[in-house]
């Protein structure tokens, strides 16, 4: 059995400058506080004696690699982002950093901003601009309807209202 698994495509480039500092602001805890505590952590855990049975020791091992890792990636990933800071030029369309209010069949009205794909968070209203959701919402002005296939059934939503200030 191979482990082998395709590359994913790299999502969009773009990313809020909220975004942008909360990423930063992840890499420098990481960094700075996170990795000296648990690298002491393992120190201590050494000095107590055999390694190969000593849990604290392989727990704090595994946990400096995901570290590790994950400062790798936010290095190279910060790296490569483009923060956007300027409003488009016809803000009555959908673009990235719009926030979009829209209304369902069943008369639901949802506010979701459109952000890059490493700040994306549904839950607070945070929508991926590489979402099917929002593809199908950019460039659209209010009042336009938009289909879009969920869950096996088509749902139809109308853009209500469309700012670049959180509203």
């Amino acid at each position: 059995m191979s482990r082998y698994r395709p590359s994913r495509k790299p999502g969009s480039f773009y990313i809020t400058p909220e975004g942008y500092t909360t990423l930063k602001d992840e890499l420098d805890y990481l960094w700075r506080t996170q990795r000296p505590q648990v690298t002491q952590a393992v120190s201590e855990a050494a000095a107590l004696g055999d390694r190969s049975e000593n849990a604290e020791y392989i727990y704090g091992k595994k946990l400096l690699r995901q570290i590790d890792s994950r400062v790798r990636f936010l290095r190279k990933r910060l790296d490569q982002l483009t923060v956007v800071t300027t409003l488009p030029e016809d803000t009555s369309r959908v673009y990235f950093g719009a926030w979009v209010t829209v209304e369902d069949g069943e008369g639901i009205e949802t506010t979701w901003r459109v952000v890059g794909p490493d700040e994306f968070d549904l839950k607070n209203g945070l929508l991926s601009m590489d979402s099917p959701l929002a593809r199908a919402l950019m460039g659209k002005t209010i009042d336009d309807e938009i289909v879009i296939l969920v869950e096996e059934k088509e749902t139809c939503y109308c853009i209500i209202s469309i700012t670049y200030h959180q509203p």
